[in-house]
């Protein structure tokens, strides 16, 4: 029976959901939302902060800021109230605003972006809201999760060693492409084991993280206004992009058969599963990270009116929300 006096010592890491009778083709789904944070942000949360009270940065007198699409924010909250840390997450208006309610539940205070950046996104508004903030006071102390090499090493000692114990003939891992940690941090870890595992990322379109045109972005969580410092493209062996559209219709399959989950998890499941249908299955071990669950976007992808209103009324009158084809 596992007790724990902290929040971030508890996080499920061996759940899998088999989703070849809905997807109709072989895959395994990571589950990285069954921790008090919610999501697989809490891996990365936990390593920087750890790094930062190692190497003197963060004192008791310090405030934590970091700019957060939303999961990375509630992370932080969470560990900054179980140690006594002030928190600040700098977003913007695209966070879904349960997760707004939820890191102020947890004692942070929220700046919103509403103005975008050059780019039409708002991630370089986001750095430059927290770059004045650090610099108008020196209490401020940014984990930068864009540069910060805690992030992507928190996946290299925790995610890929778990999916590598759980699948020793693992042939394919699919992985969203935000800040690229968890990314970078399994890619990583599969190359230097010189294992012959195939990674393909997941992006949003949109995205400018593999060079992509930017454009209009309403589901937090993957695809980015700018390219992420950490990003190592030999690492990756291939790139998928995914219309908004099919992520929703992704995440509304999958709750139609019980399992709600977040936009990340539908657009790398949308990913994976085009992928799959394009390469022969037969034989082929595939397993897809779901970063987090679908409590948090209950008022957005999973509300008629706001996926109306912006992805107009035929958005789920699609074959993609049917049962998934026979298994291969």
């Amino acid at each position: 029976m596992p007790v724990i006096s902290v929040p971030q010592d508890f996080n499920e890491e061996e759940l899998y959901v088999d989703l070849r009778s809905i997807v109709g083709h072989p895959l395994f789904l990571k589950c990285e939302g069954f921790n008090f944070a919610g999501s697989i942000k809490l891996k990365a949360a936990t390593e920087m902060i750890t790094a930062a009270e190692r190497d003197g940065a963060l004192t008791p007198g310090s405030i934590l800021v970091e700019s957060s699409s939303g999961n990375l924010g509630v992370a932080l909250s969470m560990i900054a109230a179980s140690k006594g840390y002030q928190f600040l997450c700098v977003t913007d208006s695209r966070c879904n605003l349960s997760t707004r309610r939820l890191m102020e539940a947890l004692g942070s205070h929220v700046h919103i972006i509403t103005e975008p950046d050059t780019n039409g996104g708002f991630l370089g508004a986001r750095i430059d809201h927290v770059r004045t903030l650090c610099a108008s006071d020196n209490r401020y102390i940014w984990l930068n999760q864009y540069a910060n090499p805690g992030n992507w090493k928190a996946h290299y000692h925790t995610t890929a060693p778990a999916i590598a114990a759980a699948f020793p003939q693992l042939d394919v891992l699919f992985i969203g492409a935000g800040t690229t940690g968890t990314l970078m941090g399994c890619a990583r870890y599969f190359w230097e084991r010189h294992r012959p595992v195939r990674i393909i990322a997941v992006d949003s379109v949109g995205s400018v993280t593999f060079g992509g045109t930017p454009r209009r972005r309403m589901i937090p969580g993957l695809g980015t206004s700018l390219r992420p410092p950490l990003l190592d493209e030999s690492y990756v062996d291939d790139v998928i992009h995914v219309e908004e559209a099919d992520t929703i219709r992704t995440c509304h399959r999958l709750a139609r058969n019980g399992f709600l989950f977040g936009g990340s998890t539908g657009t790398v499941v949308s990913g994976a599963t085009d992928w799959l249908a394009q390469h022969d299955t037969r034989a082929l071990t595939a397993v897809a990270i779901a970063p987090d669950l679908g409590e948090r976007y209950l008022d957005t992808i999973y509300q008629t009116n706001w996926l109306q209103d912006l992805y107009g009324e035929n958005v789920l009158n699609s074959n993609k929300l049917t049962a998934g084809s026979q298994p291969v």
